[in-house]
């Protein structure tokens, strides 16, 4: 049996620190957790997850990962985020292939962020305990 996993941290990276803090923060509207300086900012997106953006790396050109946050309500973050000037892919859309429904759009790099919610009932559900 392994220890628990108490938390969990996704880090990307960016050559403008300012400017993905302000989209994650204004934009995104995530809570800054930590500040660590003028290497990195780690925002809360759910309990004991977390995403950071740091200047420690270069990013990738391509980056290979999509960020996605879940919500049961992705036409509310979606008109959300657009007001406050986030730009998508396209609206949300349901995918009958992985029973999701979602929306992408890029922010900080080229890096791609998703909006979804999970419609397969294997899905497990949220915690929403505080």
């Amino acid at each position: 049996m392994r220890p628990p996993i108490a938390q969990q941290v996704t880090f990307i990276y960016t050559r403008d620190l300012a400017s993905a803090s302000a989209f994650l923060r204004d934009k995104v509207g995530l809570r800054l957790a930590l500040n660590q300086g003028d290497l990195c900012h780690i925002y809360e997106v759910a309990g004991g997850a977390f995403l950071g953006v740091c200047v420690n790396r270069a990013p990738p050109e391509n980056p290979g990962v999509t960020y996605s946050f879940v919500t049961p309500d992705v036409d509310g973050m979606y008109a959300t985020l657009k007001a406050r000037g986030v730009e998508f892919d396209g609206p949300p859309q349901l995918s009958d292939r992985f029973k999701v429904y979602s929306c992408f759009f890029r922010g900080i790099e080229n890096y791609r962020f998703e909006i979804q919610e999970f419609r397969d009932p294997a899905w497990p559900a949220a915690d929403t305990a505080p």
